[in-house]
């Protein structure tokens, strides 16, 4: 008597390697115009920026809230990246910090905050898992500056991010391009008050995940 045979599971068919840098062509060119003009730049605009066809755009995300979430995850994904390579380092704790600071300040993560409270659902799980990601792997860098005695105690994740959003958001009317010179230069200031021994006493009390994700 013959036994029957497992049918053969189906295989999913890769993404040809041509429509994959087209998808990235086009994350790369939404980033680049909604940090210039805002999320609602038009997607033709976008497509051809990206040198691609409208319909690619479409075929690739479906409306615009897919293609923001899918830009704000990318951002995301990149500063987890700052994060894990600066815990990769073996030399001083509080310069993984510092570089970590400026890379994740050049990724313009202040230009997309608004994005992510825009109509687009910020409990996906594509962006929590990201944001997720981030807190982790920041979570990480700082407490092993913190360990090493060279980031004061009383500075939290929140501190860290709201500070570089805010330094790192352009003036209303400007120009990301334009304003890149004081950027780092304002941003290591700030990072020289973030080392221990603490020289004054910080108002209130460290900005917590939590709190961030509440405001």
């Amino acid at each position: 008597m013959q036994t029957a045979t497992a049918p053969a599971q189906r295989k999913v068919p890769r993404p040809r390697a041509d429509a994959l840098r087209n998808r990235e062509r086009i994350v790369t060119a939404a980033r680049e115009m909604f940090v210039e003009l805002g999320p609602e730049v038009p997607l033709d605009d976008i497509a051809r920026r990206a040198g691609v066809g409208n319909a690619t755009v479409y075929r690739n995300f479906p409306d615009r809230d897919a293609l923001v979430r899918e830009v704000v995850c990318s951002v995301m994904d990149r500063t987890a990246h700052a994060a894990a390579q600066a815990l990769a380092e073996t030399g001083d704790a509080f310069g993984a910090l510092e570089r970590f600071v400026h890379v994740a300040a050049d990724e313009r993560v202040s230009a997309l905050c608004p994005m992510v409270t825009s109509t687009f659902d910020k409990d996906h799980p594509d962006l929590v898992a990201a944001r997720m990601r981030v807190e982790q792997l920041v979570e990480e860098v700082m407490e092993r500056a913190r360990q090493a005695g060279q980031l004061r105690d009383d500075v939290g994740y929140g501190d860290l991010m709201v500070a570089v959003a805010q330094l790192s958001r352009p003036p209303a009317g400007t120009a990301c391009p334009s304003v890149d010179r004081f950027l780092h230069r304002h941003l290591q200031l700030f990072l020289d008050g973030l080392r221990a021994p603490a020289r004054s006493v910080l108002p209130g009390t460290a900005v917590t995940m939590e709190d961030l994700r509440q405001a």
